[in-house]
């Protein structure tokens, strides 16, 4: 781009793009900013490498782009609510988001995105993945299209929180156990519609979405079940491996990530903070 500020590579044909020349603990002027946001929504997911900044920075770089979102259940390491540091230890059973999901999407107004930082990466492993929902759609038949565009799902915090038995005995998300915890759902149309592209994506996944509306939970999963492993096949996805200092950003109401349990006996440090968003139409 002609007089850019920043420099923006492909890393796969229908998502993720690395981005160069830019310093994000530095003072970032509002065409960066701008720049930054565009590469996001073009993308989907954005990465950079050798960055270094603390909490207190990270927090002012999403407030660029936004209120920070507070999550509702997620215990961090700290008392700061505005954080989530995300540890994975050698001989840990399951880690955060190990399956293909969107962040919290149980809420009324589910994160716009989340920005997560590389404080101690393994040396090997523990790479994540993301698909976009937008060429996921896309790529459905028109008579698919047709099916699903007037349905909403039903979104439930169950699988992620609450009491540690039946189905989320070995979940991946270390959130809520406390007796005081409530199930929290929300219905979200099946196909939304970008706030800010007006491009159309299936907005299911597996660690929230439990039904569609009007069918039992048992009458549901032939479809969704289809949605869900439909959305990240492998032409939709692109895989990004971390470094000390990387970063990831990514459009939370355009693209599903999976973390990937393989880093053997290193230990998984990250940082993230997320971004307000608003209620999917």
């Amino acid at each position: 781009m002609r007089d850019s500020r920043i420099r923006v590579e492909r890393i796969a044909g229908a998502v993720g793009a690395e981005i160069g020349g830019v310093d994000l603990a530095g003072p970032l002027d509002d065409g960066t900013i701008a720049e930054i946001r565009a590469a996001l929504l073009a993308h989907g997911v954005v990465f950079f490498h050798e960055q270094r900044f603390d909490a207190a920075q990270h927090k002012a770089l999403a407030r660029r782009f936004g209120p920070i979102f507070v999550h509702p259940n997620f215990k961090g390491s700290g008392a700061d609510p505005e954080v989530v540091v995300i540890r994975r230890e050698p001989g840990d059973a399951s880690i955060v988001g190990e399956e293909w999901h969107a962040d919290t999407t149980m809420c009324a107004a589910p994160p716009m995105g989340a920005i997560l930082y590389g404080e101690e990466v393994p040396p090997f492993g523990g790479d994540t993945l993301f698909a976009s929902q937008g060429a996921a759609y896309e790529a459905l038949s028109p008579g698919m299209q047709r099916l699903i565009g007037g349905l909403r799902a039903v979104h439930s915090d169950r699988r992620v929180a609450g009491p540690a038995s039946g189905m989320n005995a070995r979940r991946a998300t270390k959130v809520r156990e406390d007796a005081a915890w409530q199930e929290t759902t929300s219905l979200h149309p099946v196909v939304r519609t970008h706030p800010e592209t007006g491009r159309r994506m299936l907005f299911v996944n597996h660690s929230y979405t439990i039904g569609l509306e009007g069918m039992t939970e048992a009458e549901s999963r032939p479809l969704l079940g289809f949605l869900l492993e439909h959305g990240h096949r492998p032409e939709f996805t692109c895989r990004f491996r971390w470094r000390p200092g990387s970063v990831a950003f990514w459009d939370n109401r355009a693209v599903k990530h999976l973390a990937l349990h393989d880093a053997g006996p290193y230990r998984r440090v990250m940082r993230r903070v997320q971004i307000v968003g608003e209620a999917p139409v």
